[in-house]
């Protein structure tokens, strides 16, 4: 079984609209999602005291995640105010991830001897986990990074040399400008490198050979999780059958591809990232 942490940001997403209330967050969500797959999944991140961290601990105790590395601060629980058009999440603001972004992560020996037991690392860029990256580089263990849609150019050079798989929300690019990035990112150092593309699927890279993968259309009833969803399922079920020694590498990179586009589909069929509302003020 393989062997996954999320490091970085939780949140709850408020959705406006309807006055409920989600857990979610990139790194959480990977972790989520990664246990739903049959991984072995855990997170490392920070909440805050409030009932919004409340809310965010008692999903993911019922979820069954290992948590028991991650900070609790006080203050406020990363915070995101959201509504939706035609099923398509619109983000209205945020607190940008509350007492994570105030306090940091704050790794101890602890911690990276911990993380040093996993197969895969995986954060972004609201993880606010890029000056651990070194450190948790020289453990050994594979690290694939979010860089999300608001990415500077800054942040890749930076950033893309410390990981070994890199991920973009790009269907703000024009097609051009994404194989460029892709390039990129393979020259300074990455092993893959998947573009999610909104409706149009996504793109992968892996130095050799561009792959594309239609989406699996539906009417969504919620977009919230979808590219975090299309990632982890992609990584997972690469990473095992890589572990496996389960076919070729195009056979598995297509394949892989293939099952990440089905879940992502799933997942646009959930109320939130992966469920557990709470209407606000109950909890």
């Amino acid at each position: 079984m393989l062997k996954v942490i999320g490091i970085g940001d939780n949140v709850v997403d408020k959705y406006e609209h309807t006055q409920t209330m989600y857990p979610g967050g990139n790194a959480l969500n990977f972790a989520v999602y990664a246990n739903r797959l049959g991984a072995e999944a855990a997170f490392l991140g920070a909440f805050g005291t409030d009932a919004e961290a409340k809310h965010v601990q008692s999903s993911i105790k019922e979820i069954g995640l290992d948590v028991s590395r991650s900070k609790v601060y006080e203050g406020e629980n990363g915070c995101a105010r959201v509504t939706l058009v035609d099923g398509d999440r619109v983000f209205l603001g945020s607190n940008r991830c509350g007492v994570l972004r105030e306090y940091g992560l704050n790794l101890t020996e602890e911690d990276y001897s911990y993380i040093r037991t996993f197969d895969l690392v995986h954060t972004g860029l609201y993880g606010f986990a890029e000056e651990e990256l070194l450190r948790i580089k020289t453990l050994g263990v594979p690290i694939g990074f979010d860089f999300s849609s608001d990415f500077t150019q800054e942040q890749v050079n930076q950033i893309a040399p410390r990981i070994d798989f890199a991920y973009y929300s790009c269907s703000h690019l024009k097609l051009d400008d994404t194989l460029n990035l892709m390039k990129k990112s393979i020259g300074l150092g990455c092993k893959l490198v998947i573009c999610t593309l909104g409706e149009k699927g996504a793109l992968l890279f892996d130095g050799e050979k561009f792959y594309m993968q239609e989406p699996k259309l539906v009417k969504a009833v919620d977009t919230m999780g979808a590219g975090d969803s299309f990632i982890t399922s992609f990584i997972i079920e690469y990473m095992s059958r890589n572990k496996k020694g389960i076919g070729g590498k195009e056979t598995v990179i297509k394949e892989s591809l293939k099952i990440a586009s089905e879940f992502s589909s799933s997942q646009c069929l959930v109320d939130g990232s992966f469920g557990f509302g709470k209407i606000y003020g109950t909890i």
